[in-house]
C-alpha cells in the first residue's frame, strides 16, 4: 500500500468519526428539543388542570356557602316571630326531638319548623322548575307564570270554592278568612295546573316541540284562565270572593307536616330527574343542531323537562297559593355567580330559591308583627328590584 493510499484511508477514517460525532450532536439536540416541547406541553396541561380545579372550586364554594347561610337562616327563622325564642333554645329543642310539652317546644315543632321547611322545599322546587323551563324553552322569562300554571291553579281553586262549596268561610284567631275544605281546593288547583301542561304538550304535539310554540301556547292558555278567574270573581258572592282572593295570597304557613311531606317528596324526585339531565340541558343551550349532533333527543328532553317542572310548580302552587318571582329571579342570580353550566346552576338555584323564600317568609312574619304578611307579597318586593338590577347591569340573561 502506497503512502497516498494510507493517507486517503486515514482521511476517510477521520471523516467517519467526525460524521458520527455530528450525528450524535444532532440526535442529542433533537432529543433535548423534544424533551423541552414535552415539558412545555405537560406544564400547559398542568396549568389548565389547575385552572379548571380553581374554576370548579369557586362554584362549589359558592354553593356550600349558600347552604351554610340557609342553615343559619333556618335557625333565625324559627327563632323570630310574635314570640321570640333564643337560638340556643331552638337548637336544644331540635336536638331533643319532638314530643315536648312546653309551650316553646310546641310552637317550634308544630308551627315554626314546618313553616320554615316548607319555605325551603317550595323555594327549592320553584327555582329548579324555573331553571328547567328556561333551559328547555331557551327563554330567559320562562317560569310557572309564563306558561299559565299559576293562573290555571287559581282558576281551579275558584271553581272548587264556587261549585263544590269549598269556600264556605268563617274566622278564627289567626285568619279572618278560613277555607273549610282546603284539600278539595288544593285538588282542583292541582288538576287544572296539570291540565294546562297537557294542553301545552298537545299543542306542541301538533305544531312541533319548539320553544316558541310552547311559550305562545302557555301565554294563550294563561290569558284564558285569567279571563275565567275574573268571570268567576264577578259572579260569586262576597263570602266566596273573599275565599278566592285569600287563596291566591301565597303563604307557606298553610302547610302542616303532612302537606310538607308530599311537597318535599315531589320536589325531591323531580329535582333529581332534572339534575340527571344536566348534560342534555347544556347541549340544548348550545343549540338544537349541536344537541342533536351529540345524540340528544331535543323534543323528548323538552317535553320531559316541562312535565317535571310543571309537576313541581303545580304541587307547590296548589298547596301554598301563588308565589311569584322565585322561579324567575333565582336562576338569573345564580348565572351571574356560577355561570350557565347546569352541573352547578341547578344546585345553586335550588339553594338560592330555598334561601330567598325562607328570608321572605321570615321578614313577612316580623315586619309588621304581630300581623303576618303573605310571603308572596315579600317575594314580589324582593324579586322585582333584584330582577331590575340584573337588567340594568346589562349582563346577558
Amino acid at each position: 500500500m502506497t503512502t497516498e493510499d494510507k493517507a486517503e484511508e486515514i482521511s476517510k477514517t477521520e471523516y467517519t468519526v467526525e460524521d458520527k460525532a455530528e450525528d450524535r450532536a444532532e440526535e442529542t439536540t433533537e432529543n433535548s428539543a423534544q424533551c423541552t416541547a414535552e415539558n412545555k406541553v405537560e406544564d400547559r396541561t398542568e396549568g389548565k388542570v389547575e385552572d379548571y380545579k380553581s374554576y370548579v372550586g369557586r362554584k362549589y364554594t359558592a354553593i356550600f356557602l349558600g347552604i351554610a347561610v340557609t342553615v343559619v337562616m333556618f335557625l333565625v327563622s324559627i327563632s323570630v316571630g310574635s314570640v321570640s325564642i333564643p337560638i340556643p333554645d331552638v337548637i336544644s329543642t331540635i336536638l331533643g326531638g319532638p314530643g315536648g310539652t312546653s309551650l316553646v317546644e310546641r310552637v317550634i315543632w308544630n308551627i315554626r319548623i314546618p313553616q320554615a321547611l316548607t319555605a325551603i322545599a317550595a323555594g327549592a322546587g320553584l327555582a329548579v322548575a324555573g331553571v328547567a323551563m328556561q333551559s328547555v324553552l331557551r327563554n330567559p322569562l320562562a317560569s310557572p307564570f309564563t306558561l299559565g300554571l299559576s293562573n290555571a291553579a287559581a282558576f281551579g281553586a275558584a271553581v272548587g270554592i264556587l261549585i263544590f262549596d269549598a269556600g264556605m268561610t268563617g274566622s278564627n284567631m289567626m285568619d279572618a278568612v278560613v277555607i273549610n275544605n282546603p284539600y278539595l281546593t288544593t285538588g282542583m288547583a292541582f288538576i287544572l295546573s296539570m291540565l294546562t301542561t297537557v294542553l301545552i304538550l298537545a299543542i306542541t304535539r301538533i305544531r312541533g316541540a319548539t320553544p316558541e310554540t310552547m311559550v305562545l301556547a302557555g301565554v294563550a292558555i294563561s290569558s284564558l284562565f285569567a279571563a275565567g278567574l275574573m268571570a268567576v270573581q264577578y259572579f260569586v258572592d262576597d263570602t266566596r270572593l273573599a275565599s278566592i282572593v285569600f287563596w291566591q295570597f301565597g303563604d307557606v304557613a298553610r302547610a302542616s307536616w303532612s302537606e310538607l311531606g308530599l311537597i318535599a317528596l315531589i320536589v325531591l324526585i323531580c329535582s333529581i330527574y332534572i339534575f340527571c339531565k344536566r348534560w342534555d340541558y347544556n347541549a340544548v343551550d348550545a343549540g338544537e343542531e349541536t344537541a342533536k349532533g351529540l345524540g340528544v333527543n331535543v323534543d323528548l328532553t323538552r317535553i320531559t323537562g316541562m312535565v317535571a317542572a310543571s309537576l313541581i310548580s303545580a304541587i307547590v302552587v296548589s298547596f301554598l297559593g301563588i308565589i311569584g318571582f322565585v322561579g324567575l329571579v333565582c336562576p338569573h342570580m345564580m348565572r351571574r355567580i356560577v355561570g350557565d353550566d347546569h352541573r352547578f346552576l341547578i344546585p345553586a338555584s335550588l339553594v338560592c330559591g330555598s334561601l330567598l323564600l325562607l328570608v321572605a317568609d321570615t321578614v313577612a312574619r316580623t315586619i309588621i308583627a304581630p300581623h303576618i304578611l303573605p310571603v308572596a307579597v315579600l317575594t314580589a318586593f324582593l324579586g322585582a328590584p333584584i330582577f331590575i338590577y340584573i337588567i340594568i347591569k346589562g349582563r346577558r340573561i
